[in-house]
């Protein structure tokens, strides 16, 4: 174990244990609770020491693979910063340059890769791709999204939730489709005491495994859902590869537009996040994601904290 900081009490928070084999982090519930606020403590501290101008490059010469199905603005720009402060570097692949399971299969692609890399970050159609994906790679693998899952924007989600109400239990009101970012955040969430309440038609609440968690509940009523609550968290209504679902969707959802009428039933010191891109004027108003309570940029602002804080301790062995 060595010292990344400076300041000890920060340097507390970023004690890295060398241990061997690869772990992955593919869904939500891949984490112990503890996981969760060790990844999160490191996230503050190392968003505190980037603030701060001083530098960290605890893995020098490490190469990331980056195999991105979808597009991403956030996704790719985070993972790239992240892994460049490190002090390793990138490699961004698209569906275009490798067709993984068409020109190259996942088992090519793992077996390829883990000779090259030191991870390996997946933004991918189904969850089941980046399940075989891990199963036969030789190194680390994290989720970038899914179907099914987003476990680093949810980390990044209760980050933000930390520095607005620090480390006590909130109350957190999901409004919207049961997609990959409520799964991911309610698990999360979940893990660390809050209480999460979906609300979703009939039809698209999320999957089963999450409301295995106590502290998770499901209303389909939205203003219940968001009565009390310190955070409403909204999603859009169609993500990518559902747009032959668009105009059923939209019908569908209509009553779950986060409005300012909506925002009244929460908490008076609620924020509201969203995990973008977001359309204003369908699972969002405009006067409430560009108003004063809404946290969506420091949101994303930390998917970069968070996600550094995977990496780091995946690479150093601290999840082993």
């Amino acid at each position: 174990m060595y010292n990344l900081f400076q300041n000890q009490e920060i340097a507390d928070l970023a004690v890295i244990h060398v241990g061997a084999g690869p772990r992955h982090l593919l869904q939500s519930s891949d984490l112990t609770g503890p996981e969760v606020r060790t990844i999160l403590d490191l996230a503050h501290a190392l968003k505190k020491r980037r603030a701060l101008g001083l530098p960290i490059q605890p893995v020098e010469n490490r190469t990331l693979a980056m195999i991105f199905e979808k597009q991403s603005l956030r996704t790719r720009f985070t993972f790239e910063t992240a892994m460049r402060e490190l002090g390793g570097h990138a490699i961004y692949l698209t569906k275009q340059d490798i067709d993984m399971g068409k020109r190259e299969s996942v088992y090519d692609v793992a077996k390829n890769l883990s000779q090259w890399s030191s991870l390996i970050v997946a933004r991918l159609y189904e969850q089941a791709t980046i399940e075989e994906l891990a199963a036969h790679s030789e190194v680390p693998v994290i989720n970038a999204l899914t179907d099914q899952e987003h476990p680093c924007q949810a980390l990044a989600d209760v980050m933000t939730i930390e520095e607005c109400f620090g480390k006590r239990p909130v109350k957190i009101a999901y409004v919207g489709d049961g997609n990959n970012v409520a799964n991911s955040l309610a698990v999360t969430a979940a893990l660390l005491g809050h209480e999460v309440v979906i609300s979703s038609p009939p039809g698209y609440e999320c999957k089963d495994s999450v409301y295995a968690y106590p502290n998770v509940h499901h209303v389909y009523d939205p203003i219940e859902a968001v009565t009390g609550a310190q955070v409403v968290y909204t999603d859009v209504w169609v993500s990518m590869g559902q747009e032959e679902e668009t105009e059923l969707r939209l019908q569908r959802f209509a009553k779950y537009q986060v409005n300012d009428e909506l925002m009244q039933h929460a908490a008076e010191d609620c924020i509201f996040l969203h995990c973008l891109p977001a359309r204003r004027g369908l699972e969002v108003t405009e006067d409430v994601i560009d108003g004063p309570k809404s946290k969506v940029f420091e949101q994303a602002n930390n998917r970069l904290h968070a996600q550094k804080a995977v990496m780091q301790m995946l690479l150093e062995g601290a999840l082993a």
